[in-house]
């Protein structure tokens, strides 16, 4: 073991970064090394090239490349197209993120509670979640079909429901409820789970009602849960783009177009690389205050417990 004495007699090429680096090889830095190595290809150097293509006004071949500064970013801002595909974002979140708290709570206790074919119910609530896109969108557009769907049949109606504006977004929530909901199922079953039995028993024992139980002993006990869910589901939806182009593309008069098929339409549609990347980069600031103000709420929580 190396002692103070050794430390302060040593020389000072032996504390210097290039020996604290060294150290740091011997005790694990090349285990590490092969990820950090990814993370730098895949992460922070198209982070990096993205910013710098948003200065820029440049095509997907890189030629005849312009230094333009902010001049993308002022399109943008002056955009309405842009505008018109981050409010149907920013809608599409409303929708969807309520109905994947309420649902995936709901479905749940379900499982949880039920006595019978536990498995089965947990499995059939998960398994949409494993499907891929491109499987969602084939069934969900069968389902909508206005002639033949199953959905018009059922109801014995006919109802457009991605051929007109007002039930284009409705669908697309329909669709990725279905879809998503399992994995926020997987997360409050184990939260349930976790949950110890002799808090209900003690409820039950004072006299408190089964919505009395849930309601002072379930929900408490699982907002930790519905606030991770809430913002996993933010940002997902923010992102959203798979299913909605896949099922509709973008709906009748881009009703349903989010911000991220916009970039793209830009970037490899319009060739306008440098103005998709200056838009993305807004989306990510977007995504950073939201999850910058998920942490401030949980500090803010934990320093009022204490």
């Amino acid at each position: 073991m190396t002692t103070v004495d050794e430390v302060r007699g040593a020389a000072p090429e032996d504390r210097g970064p290039r020996a604290r680096l060294g150290r740091a090889l011997q005790h694990g830095g090349w285990f590490v090394a092969p990820f950090l190595v990814v993370y730098a290809l895949f992460l922070v150097w198209p982070l990096v090239s993205g910013l710098w293509y948003s200065l820029n006004e440049t095509n997907l071949a890189g030629i005849n490349t312009e230094f333009i500064g902010l001049d993308n970013y002022r399109e943008a801002l002056d955009d309405g197209e842009m505008w018109d595909a981050l409010g149907n974002t920013l809608r599409f979140t409303a929708m969807i993120t309520p109905l994947i708290v309420l649902f995936a709570f709901g479905l749940a206790l379900l499982a949880h509670n039920i006595r019978h074919g536990k498995w089965f119910w947990r499995l059939a609530f998960f398994a949409p979640f494993l499907l891929p896109s491109a499987v969602l969108a084939e069934l969900w557009r069968w389902l909508y079909e206005p002639d033949f769907g199953l959905l018009n049949h059922t109801i014995n109606h006919r109802v457009p429901w991605l051929l007109d504006g007002d039930w284009a977004m409705f669908s697309m929530v329909l669709a990725t409820l279905w879809w998503t909901v399992g994995f926020s199922f997987l997360l409050y079953l184990a939260a349930l789970q976790s949950i110890p039995g002799h808090l209900y028993e003690a409820a039950a024992l004072d006299g408190a009602g089964p919505l009395q139980r849930m309601w002072h002993i379930t929900v408490p006990m699982v907002r930790q849960i519905t606030g991770l869910i809430v913002v996993l589901q933010i940002l997902a939806s923010l992102q959203v783009f798979d299913q909605i182009f896949l099922i509709n593309e973008g709906g009748p008069n881009n009703e349903t177009r989010p911000v991220v098929q916009y970039i793209i339409q830009q970037g490899f549609t319009g060739y306008r690389i440098g103005y998709a990347s200056a838009i993305s980069y807004l989306v990510f600031l977007l995504v950073v205050v939201v999850t910058l103000a998920r942490l401030w709420l949980v500090r803010n929580r934990e320093e009022n417990v204490r």
